[in-house]
């Protein structure tokens, strides 16, 4: 799956547009196993830049299990069977809101693509993978809520256009847990795009192309939620695209950013808060008007008597157009990705992968795959 870290040594220099691309010693290149997806052939090094997951589409359940970082659980349907959306309807036989209220696992395909007007946020029950591959799905109006739930993967979906009070694109809470979300466009909710919050945990965000929204990615709702010191994120190869803040915004939770590229915020690009421990590794951060891309907020949490912020630990990270890091000069921060997993597809923080990111985040125009059974 490309170029994978291994775990080691540490290694936290971090570079702006001014300088040479240096070589990282913690890395191991080599050429992928699978074939990489096309890519604009405007460099021979853009040509050589893979992203992670290009094998998961040569067979329909080949997504399961697959996930990077700590949603590299979430099986989804797996060993369910296949569900096919065949109505645009809010609800009834057929449609995607009475596959997902199914107890049992469901691999849900669709077979028409278009608009999906949600009445109401639609509740993904455990065991589902939602699957927007071979089509093009957008969901508007309200969002998913995947709630007290496991095993869930979203894939290649678009969101746009939520409204109401706490009206979220994708609403995780409470207590849910190996979720991942890949390849999703979301943009111009009344309230978040992605909320993970209420002692949520084990979930992976990756490829997915955020715009047009102001509040995009909440990890942790509330100082007095001392419990989320359980919630665990991945979030790797996305575009955040001049949305105004939170990429994310951490209380309490561990967060890998890698190989993300957000520019043009409003506000800040990244925020830890009460006792978050965010590693920022390998991503580029592009400001406009407003040049620090971190920020740290002081919260005291509900079961401690004195307050204080996150931490930031930036390794590799490119800092264009002036952006500054704003990173504070001591970090108590001990958590490193390591950890709790060993491999993760990562490159060097170059203007070849901003274009890749560019090109494939959010929804893409992929087939569908044929369901093979297992060979034994």
């Amino acid at each position: 799956m490309g170029n994978h870290y291994s775990a080691g040594r540490h290694h936290r220099r971090n570079r702006t547009d001014s300088e040479t691309v240096v070589s990282h010693p913690d890395y191991k290149y080599g050429p992928s196993p699978y074939n990489a997806p096309q890519i604009p052939a405007n460099s021979n090094k853009m040509a050589a830049l893979s992203l992670p997951y290009a094998n998961v589409d040569c067979n329909l359940r080949a997504l399961a299990g697959q996930a990077e970082g700590f949603g590299r659980l979430a099986v989804g349907g797996l060993h369910g069977s296949v569900y096919h959306v065949t109505t645009l309807s809010d609800d009834g036989p057929g449609s995607l809101r009475y596959g997902c209220r199914k107890k049992e696992p469901l691999w849900i395909v669709f077979d028409i693509s278009g608009t999906i007007g949600l009445s109401s946020y639609l509740n993904v029950s455990s065991y589902k993978t939602v699957d927007g591959r071979g089509q093009r799905i957008k969901l508007t109006g309200k969002g998913l809520r995947l709630k007290e739930c496991e095993h869930v993967i979203i894939c290649n979906l678009e969101f746009e256009g939520g409204r109401g009070p706490d009206v979220d694109g994708i609403q995780i809470k409470p207590n849910s847990k190996h979720i991942w979300i890949d390849r999703c466009s979301l943009k111009d909710y009344d309230d978040g795009l992605i909320d993970i919050t209420r002692e949520s945990t084990d979930i992976t965000i990756s490829r997915c192309h955020f715009s047009n929204h102001d509040k995009t990615m909440l990890i942790g709702a509330d100082p007095s939620h001392h419990g989320d010191r359980c919630m665990r994120v991945t979030i790797h190869h996305c575009f955040f695209d001049g949305t105004r803040q939170r990429h994310p915004r951490v209380r309490f939770a561990k967060v890998h950013l890698y190989n993300n590229y957000t520019r043009n915020w409003g506000i800040y690009a990244v925020c830890a808060s009460v006792e978050s421990q965010i590693y920022s590794q390998c991503n580029i951060y592009e400001a406009a008007q407003k040049k620090v891309a971190f920020k740290y907020l002081t919260e005291k949490a509900g079961d401690k008597e004195e307050a204080c912020s996150g931490c930031i630990i930036s390794e590799g990270d490119l800092f264009i157009a002036g952006t500054q890091a704003g990173l504070l000069t001591q970090s108590s921060c001990s958590f490193h990705p390591s950890q709790h997993y060993q491999k993760w597809t990562i490159q060097p923080a170059t203007m070849e992968l901003k274009h890749v990111l560019q090109h494939f985040t959010g929804w893409q125009p992929v087939a569908c795959p044929a369901d093979h059974p297992p060979s034994h």
